[in-house]
């Protein structure tokens, strides 16, 4: 009588604590949570595009290439000279009839018509590019950032559920020890119990570990130190429905801020090709000259205007040359467009796939597997309390539960990921749609 009241109270005793694993979930949540608050993916994207070094360097690039644009079209600097000409040898005498003292003369040389132009276009190429690279590094640094972001996200829930399932097994541990003591329990049951328990504190310790390292990695990119406390993310509203890859494509050609630099590049390349062709017309020289002389009867002015014009007398191995080299790189630049087209296709399809698969493996995870696992837990208590399966048995069942729920919270993390690696792909933000995917079922 004594022995099966004993058992009754173990068995009360167990039942509370599995009823009580979701409130303990959320008790191991509140534990974890950053004194700082939580956090929203777009409150840390504001604060990396106002903040990450690297992004700040490439605005102030291309701020510094927009500086030459004026200078690209204007004409050369004129030159001044100041001498004296036709004196006397050897003594330098001045007072030779055609001597000068002072000589004053100035030449301003006038590039072909168009040359100057299409230098001020080549300028304004080379800075259109040197922004659309600050807007493409934004993407880039944006990828880093949500990728860094999600990963706290899945590592934060991860520590929730380990808090929990901590809880549980040290109540199990408990409860094997009751069980052991009151004649109803395996001494191997207690033992199991006890290493289950050290090895969820050895994960918990790893996984507190790869959070700092999380953290410090986020706050580099947002500028901060490494130290600076960032609280639990929250994960907002994602689309779970994409557009057809052909859709993706024409965005991509629209807002892709590396295609637009390739294509400004192609350009660029024309405007190359069609100045190095006007190399080969002379450039007009256009100057002045003043002197002046003494002579027994006073101060006699002199002046003269000169023409001149380069001689292309190299042109085979200059000119020419220079025609040759801007048609090879135009070459280069339509090779490298459709190289990123073809990258940015390929990527299109990659990240496709990877959200298809995260997705059905959310679904799965909360239409089925986790359903059925709450469900084996609550079959294997039941079965337990008639002696069917043993406490390990039970034991396994709970630490499945928790697994998928952990698993769960990675797949969350690994689709925000890939949303976030398909807008940098295409550049722009997926629409969410009618369909969302969100963190609660």
């Amino acid at each position: 009588m004594a022995a099966r009241t004993k058992r009754r109270r173990v068995l009360g005793l167990l039942a509370a604590f599995l009823l009580a694993g979701p409130s303990l979930q959320a008790e191991a949540a509140g534990r974890q949570e950053s004194d700082a608050g939580p956090v929203t993916l777009k409150e840390i994207l504001d604060l990396a595009r106002q903040r990450n070094p690297r992004l700040l360097a490439a605005r102030f690039l291309a701020e510094a290439t927009s500086t030459r644009e004026d200078a690209a079209s204007l004409l050369p600097d004129p030159t001044l000279q100041v001498g004296v000409m036709n004196l006397g040898l050897p003594d330098f005498s001045s007072s030779m009839p055609a001597s000068m003292a002072p000589a004053i003369q100035a030449m301003q040389i006038f590039p072909f018509p168009g040359k100057l132009s299409l230098q001020g276009d080549i300028a304004k190429q080379t800075t259109a590019m040197a922004w659309a690279s600050a807007e493409e590094l934004w993407w880039d640094v944006r990828t880093k950032t949500a990728t860094a972001f999600y990963k706290l996200y899945a590592t934060d829930h991860q520590l929730q559920v380990m808090g929990s399932t901590q809880e549980l097994l040290e109540q199990f541990e408990t409860v094997a020890k009751a069980m052991y003591a009151a004649g109803t329990g395996r001494q191997a049951d207690v033992l199991r119990a006890t290493v289950e328990v050290a090895r969820i504190d050895a994960d918990i310790t790893r996984m507190e570990s790869t959070r700092v390292s999380v953290a410090a990695r986020l706050n580099a990119l947002l500028n901060r130190p490494a130290v600076t406390p960032i609280g639990s993310p929250v994960l907002g509203l994602m689309p779970s429905v994409l557009p057809a890859a052909g859709v993706l494509k024409g965005w991509a050609e629209e807002t892709r801020p590396l295609l637009e630099r390739s294509r400004i590049d192609v350009d660029r390349a024309d405007t190359r090709i069609a100045l190095a062709r006007k190399q080969i017309w002379p450039n007009l020289g256009l100057g002045v000259q003043y002197g002046q002389r003494n002579t027994p009867t006073g101060t006699q002015h002199m002046g003269g205007i000169m023409l001149g014009f380069s001689l292309p007398i190299f042109a085979g191995s200059r000119q020419f040359r220079l025609r040759d080299e801007a048609e090879a790189m135009r070459q280069v630049a339509d090779a490298q467009l459709g190289n990123i087209r073809a990258q940015v296709d390929a990527k299109i399809g990659e990240f496709t796939a990877d959200l298809d698969w995260s997705r059905t493996l959310v679904r799965l995870y909360r239409s089925e597997i986790l359903p059925q696992a709450r469900a084996t837990v609550e079959s294997s208590f039941s079965s337990y309390r008639v002696g069917t399966v043993d406490f390990m048995t039970l034991i396994d069942a709970q630490m499945a539960v928790n697994r998928f729920e952990a698993e769960l919270y990675v797949f969350l993390s690994n689709y925000g990921t890939a949303v976030a690696e398909l807008e940098q792909v295409i550049g722009r933000s997926l629409p969410l749609g009618d369909e969302v995917l969100a963190e609660v079922p």
